[in-house]
């Protein structure tokens, strides 16, 4: 329906700006969102069924078919910038400075994009829109380019309106 599909896009860009606003590590924005059109959801599916089934991913295939039943689908990416927090070592290197040397990824970047995940799911929830956080629509929509080259680790979150969340209860 319509209306349905209407509402989806308005919860899609709520979500978007829930992840924008989400708490981030010293006030630091690294957060990349995005509403994927028709034509990248496309290329998104194709390129998951490749690679599911060229290294037997199962999981990526059954996401990609998922996704023919999700009108929208919200990336929520971040870019991979140290933040500068003095005794820290999560990354595993000894400061900042050692950390870009070896092109590690900030834990603060990672931790402020789960956040981030967490404040748009939360709207999808508060909204009662069908959706799941799915590693390999981040991953595989990096991969494609459909983010900035700047974002290192992104989720995917599809949305729907249906009758039964088709996301979980999955084969």
């Amino acid at each position: 329906m319509k209306h349905e599909r209407d509402a989806l896009l308005t919860v899609a860009k709520l979500m978007c700006v829930a992840a924008r606003t989400a708490p981030k590590a010293k006030g630091i924005d690294n957060i990349v969102t995005k509403i994927m059109s028709e034509k990248e959801k496309s290329r998104l599916i194709q390129r998951m069924k490749k690679i599911g089934l060229k290294e037997n991913k199962p999981s990526f295939v059954r996401d990609a078919e998922n996704l023919k039943v999700a009108p929208y689908v919200v990336l929520i990416g971040t870019r991979i910038k140290p933040v500068n927090l003095t005794h820290c070592n999560f990354c595993g290197y000894e400061g900042c400075e050692k950390a870009t040397l070896h092109n590690a990824i900030c834990a603060f970047n990672t931790l402020d994009l789960g956040i981030a995940v967490g404040s748009a799911v939360s709207i999808a929830a508060d909204n009662r829109a069908d959706n799941r956080v799915m590693y390999s629509l981040g991953i595989n929509a990096i991969e494609l380019g459909i983010l900035p080259k700047e974002v290192k680790v992104a989720i995917g979150i599809p949305l729907c309106a249906l009758g039964k969340n088709p996301f979980f209860d999955r084969k």
